[in-house]
């Protein structure tokens, strides 16, 4: 079980490069939205396994040291997986305003927080936002989730509209992905809360650091 959460995030990085190289040779929608959706599903997942599955200290493999990196640019990979097949094959206008969003949302907030692209809290520069103020940080990096959560229900709507299923079925569909949607976001709250497993440690010595001018 300890190696759950790599299998996901592996399997999410392969089925973000299929969805990336489908958006320029083509697809049914029907197929791309099905890949995002499994795709998705391993995101929503591998951060909960990894922490209910940990390696032991003197156990973890060597390429854990790297497995936060490969985690983040398997979401940005999946991100613009998404947003490259609805512009491309959908709707340019669309895919467009998207491109736009996530590149404002997620691009220059990693600069500001992290002082760098691809940043996380164990892996930024001195001088970013983390490092200097922590709580306003995670604060931002929340508000970022919200953000790119509703952003891509929103897209994930547009694209089961555009898909040739009877309306039945793209109804129930829509009903049933709100339904995980509300499942995720209220019973799954540490995915939420926790910015990474590194963070609290970081946070504590801020703290710390504070107390002692005090």
């Amino acid at each position: 079980m300890r190696y759950l959460a790599d299998i996901l995030t592996l399997s999410r990085f392969i089925l973000s490069v299929i969805l990336i190289a489908l958006s320029f040779i083509g697809c049914p929608v029907e197929n791309a939205f099905i890949i995002f959706l499994v795709a998705e599903f391993t995101d929503t997942f591998d951060g909960t396994c990894a922490r209910k599955w940990p390696f032991p200290k003197d156990k973890t493999p060597k390429y854990r040291k790297y497995a936060a990196q490969f985690d983040i640019v398997s979401d940005v990979l999946l991100a613009a997986g998404q947003v490259l097949f609805c512009a491309l094959q959908v709707n340019w206008v669309v895919g467009l305003v998207v491109i736009i969003y996530y590149t404002l949302i997620c691009g220059a907030l990693e600069l500001i927080l992290y002082g760098k692209l691809f940043g996380h809290p164990d892996n930024c520069t001195n001088n970013s936002l983390t490092k200097r103020n922590f709580p306003l940080a995670k604060k931002i990096v929340l508000t970022r989730r919200y953000l790119y959560t509703i952003c891509l229900g929103v897209v994930n709507a547009f694209l089961l509209f555009a898909t040739s299923w009877p309306d039945p079925v793209k109804y129930g569909l829509f009903v049933f992905g709100c339904s995980i949607f509300v499942f995720v976001w209220f019973f799954l709250r540490q995915r939420r809360k926790n910015v990474s497993r590194d963070a609290v440690e970081i946070e504590k010595e801020l703290t710390k650091k504070a107390k002692t001018r005090h």
